[in-house]
């Protein structure tokens, strides 16, 4: 059985100021998030927390919302603690990008969130990100290191997003 719910979808526009408070409170989500993980050995590699706020972010509030998650997460993260490692940056601010883009259009489209939208996405994102960072790497074998090692991330990814936005939506 898929579970499928309504859920109100919100589109801020950059000129707002809930859009900048709420890309602050996903961008401390990204921040937070990972370094619980990266306490855990290779967290970072197999949980792949640096994208579940832009996830939720993306889905709930909007493509804009969700870009600038997408964006300053990685980025300060790398600034402040390291990680992602600067010759990383581009791949995950890539794979952030096209999940920003995946889950705003699928959230606008259905107006509901169901397990299997949430899958769809994920799928998107990594196969697209894993093909960017093949041809970034020139090594397939690098570049499906989130499928090797990161499915109980994606499959956190899906439950948490869905959890968070199903029991909290204030519809």
């Amino acid at each position: 059985m898929i579970m499928e719910k309504e859920i109100r979808i919100y589109n801020y526009r950059f000129g707002e100021l809930k859009t900048y408070l709420l890309v602050i409170l996903f961008v401390i989500g990204n921040i937070a998030l990972p370094q619980l993980c990266h306490l855990i050995p290779n967290g970072g590699k197999i949980l792949l927390p640096i994208y579940f706020f832009t996830f939720a972010a993306s889905y709930k509030y909007g493509f804009k919302v969700g870009l600038l998650t997408a964006i300053f997460s990685p980025i300060i993260n790398s600034f402040l603690f390291g990680m992602p490692v600067l010759n990383l940056l581009p791949v995950i601010l890539t794979k952030s990008i096209v999940l920003a883009i995946a889950a705003a259009f699928v959230a606008n489209k259905t107006r509901k969130i169901s397990l299997l939208n949430l899958l769809m996405i994920v799928l998107i994102y990594q196969v697209v990100g894993t093909l960017a960072e093949w041809a970034m790497t020139s090594s397939f074998y690098v570049a499906i290191q989130d499928f090797r090692l990161g499915v109980p991330g994606m499959i956190m990814q899906i439950l948490g997003v869905y959890f968070i936005l199903t029991h909290f939506d204030n519809k």
